[in-house]
């Protein structure tokens, strides 16, 4: 458990954890690395298999997710909660485009577009890709999601092109939100393993930012 009872859980699709060395106390680790079908598209198989294992989890947590090819998992965190409340998105990317399969495949890039369509407690979607993105009022609960391309290459490392945000900037508008509404849940994804290219800059930048924002979400939550 980490502070306060607010529990920090890992979903392991890749190695990026691993090969980071990022290991915050008292996490829980749920492996999912030799699940088939998971890599950017989640077939039916995957979706009931992740549901079992997150069932008797809190989505009141810090869930880390792994890469954003993984991002869908999202989804499954907001179906857990049961009182209306509005997605604040950090992310270069949407990820509301329509399914490229029809509605029936989940993937990284269209889960937003379909928990809006079958959560009935996903009130707005609240999308922040830079600084100069304002955030909207806020009069509820949120949901927030971190897709470290958010952020430039100086503080992020990702497979997907990357936006300009400053680790600063990213906290400042989080510390903002906090302020105001309640948090109901948050996740963070991204990365780059070495699989697909990292190299031990790439590796080093990406531990010093999960390690920064572990101890920073967690000590928003009271």
């Amino acid at each position: 458990m980490a502070q306060n009872g607010f529990l920090t859980v890992m979903t392991l699709f890749s190695d990026i954890y691993l090969e980071e060395g990022f290991s915050p106390e008292g996490a829980m680790r749920l492996d999912f690395t030799t699940l088939p079908g998971t890599e950017c598209y989640c077939d039916a198989d995957a979706l009931r298999t992740l549901r079992e294992r997150l069932a008797p989890l809190p989505v009141r947590a810090l869930h880390w997710i792994d890469g954003g090819d993984y991002h869908y998992l999202s989804k499954l965190w907001m179906e857990k909660l049961d009182t209306p409340f509005t997605l604040i998105l950090f992310d270069h990317h949407s990820d509301d485009q329509p399914g490229a399969f029809g509605e029936g495949l989940l993937s990284c890039g269209s889960w937003v577009a379909a928990s809006r369509r079958d959560n009935p407690f996903h009130r707005k979607t609240c999308w922040i890709r830079s600084a100069a993105d304002p955030v909207p009022p806020l009069d509820g609960p949120v949901y927030l999601s971190i897709d470290k391309d958010v952020l430039s290459t100086d503080y992020a490392r990702t497979n997907w092109d990357q936006g300009t945000m400053r680790l600063a900037e990213l906290k400042d508008r989080i510390s903002r939100i906090a302020r105001r509404v309640p948090i109901l849940g948050i996740d963070v994804c991204g990365g780059l393993s070495v699989s697909k290219g990292a190299r031990p800059e790439d590796i080093a930048i990406n531990r010093r930012t999960d390690e920064e924002l572990q101890d920073f979400l967690l000590s928003l939550q009271n």
